[in-house]
Parts: structure tokens; C-alpha cells; sequence
């Protein structure tokens, strides 16, 4: 089970896992939409809103009644606000912690009660970056992910202190995606800290997410050398401070870069 599967790194995380031999739920809020994405990969889909939990529940029933069980629940329905924290208002930060963090939440759960009964599954949840480092421009956004991630390791504690070893919760941290959640952002000043690594594809982060699908992590970087680095700075915050203008220069080049792939894809 997918959420946010409609498009962007849902889309090819579900395709990905389809063509790994599973039996795959497509879900979003956009019912049509997800129907579209679903036919080409068994025609399996469900409107879910993440922040409703009787419907997570009943989508996690409707998968665990399948051939085989719920097998796995992977968290991927996000938003992302840029700019600095004063920025955003109240409704734009309640949205982010509701869909990125209380969603997965939710979701999480939802899948655990269907798990926890059969001995078995796997809940993966796409954090991101941001769930590992403070980045500026993106705050409200990594507050986000930064409770999911605890939310996530805490809770694969607790199944561990329950004796429950046939379940697992992983974590996959990647960098920035060019997904429609950064089309927008070329020139966002707020958004420098999603370009300052490596851009990846949605297939790439899909990929990785079928691997640790089959072999359950605890956190999963994307690419290895950004979250050892992001964890560095989140360690020394004086040094972060310190290298502020460097992140800045970083992104700013990462923009550009992607601007010029992107006027070099359109001609």
C-alpha cells in the first residue's frame, strides 16, 4: 500500500514495487487521479485522505484481507512550505504537520494493527533530509519529518520491548527529488536547502525504496555521504550556524544547475 501514489515519487515507488512482483494499493486524495496512475499496475486503487483515520484503518483491512496479507504500508503522501518560519501562517503549518507528520502517523498505526495480528509487515516511511538536519528555508517542512522520524524509531522500539520481531518500521531519508513538489521552487530562495546536494530521480529513490522494502533499515540515507554529513551538522549547530552562507551559495548553484537541465530536457 502507497500513499500519495497519484504521481511524482508515489507514482514510481508503486510502479517500482509492481515490477518487484508485488500486489500493490495505489492511494490519494485525488480518487481520479490515482485511477489513472493504478491501471497500468494492476488497477488497484483507493482515495485515502491521510489525515482520516477510520478510512486509513479500512484500507489497511482491505489490504490485509488480500492474498497474502498487508505485507507493506509505505508512507509517501507530503507537502513541503518554503521560506523562513514567520513566513508561513497558521492554517500552512497545521497542513504540514497533519499530512506529513500525523498522516504517516496514522498510517503507521493503521498498519500495525493489521500486523502486529498477522506477525508480519513492514512500514516504510518517507521521511527525507530534512527529517535528519535543521535545513533553513524549509523549517515548518523538517519539523515535520523530524517527528516522524522519532515517531518511527520509537515505535519500532516499542514492537521490539513488545516481543514483536516479524514487524518492522524503516525510514527512507532522501535528498532532494525533482518531483512536482520542486518545479515550482527554481527560483524560491526559500528552497535552497532541497538543492544543495545531489538532485535525484524518482526512479532512483523508488529503487532504493524496493531494496529496503525486501531488507528492512532502521534510516536509510539517499545518497549515504548527504546523511552522514546533515547528521554532522545537526551534531555541532554552532558549526551549521557557522557555514550558513556556504549551505546558501550550495543551493543557489544546485538551482541553477537544474534550471539549465531542465531548459536542455525542454529543447
Amino acid at each position: 500500500m502507497v500513499t500519495g501514489a497519484a504521481g511524482g515519487l508515489g507514482r514510481a515507488i508503486a510502479a517500482a514495487l509492481y515490477a518487484d512482483g508485488w500486489s500493490v494499493l495505489l492511494t490519494d486524495l485525488d480518487a481520479d487521479a490515482v485511477a489513472a496512475a493504478a491501471a497500468p499496475l494492476g488497477g488497484w486503487s483507493r482515495g485515502l485522505d491521510v489525515r482520516d483515520e477510520a478510512a486509513c484503518a479500512e484500507v489497511a483491512a482491505t489490504a490485509g484481507a488480500a492474498t497474502g496479507g498487508l505485507g507493506l504500508w509505505v508512507n509517501n503522501a507530503g507537502l513541503l512550505a518554503t521560506g523562513p518560519s514567520w513566513a508561513h501562517d497558521a492554517a500552512t503549518r497545521r497542513r504540514l504537520v497533519e499530512v506529513n507528520a500525523l498522516g504517516a502517523m496514522t498510517g503507521t498505526l493503521a498498519a500495525l494493527a493489521v500486523m502486529r495480528r498477522q506477525g508480519y509487515g513492514h512500514v516504510l516511511n518517507v521521511v527525507s533530509l530534512a527529517g535528519l538536519v535543521a535545513a533553513p528555508g524549509e523549517t515548518a517542512y523538517a519539523a515535520s519529518k523530524h517527528a516522524l522520524l522519532a515517531f518511527s524509531l520509537g515505535t519500532l522500539a516499542d514492537l521490539r520491548m513488545a516481543g514483536v520481531r516479524g514487524v518492522h518500521v524503516s525510514c527512507l531519508c532522501p535528498d532532494g527529488i525533482w518531483t512536482p513538489m520542486l518545479h515550482d521552487k527554481l527560483d524560491d530562495p526559500g528552497a535552497l536547502a532541497s538543492f544543495t546536494g545531489s538532485m535525484l530521480t524518482p526512479e532512483r529513490v523508488a529503487a532504493r525504496a524496493v531494496r529496503l522494502a525486501r531488507r528492512p533499515r532502521p534510516v536509510v540515507s539517499l545518497p549515504r555521504w548527504r546523511g552522514a554529513q546533515v547528521r554532522l551538522l545537526d551534531t555541532f549547530p554552532r558549526l551549521a550556524l557557522a557555514i550558513t552562507p556556504v549551505v546558501r551559495a550550495a543551493g543557489r548553484a544546485g538551482q541553477r544547475r537544474q534550471a539549465r537541465r531542465v531548459r536542455r530536457d525542454a529543447s
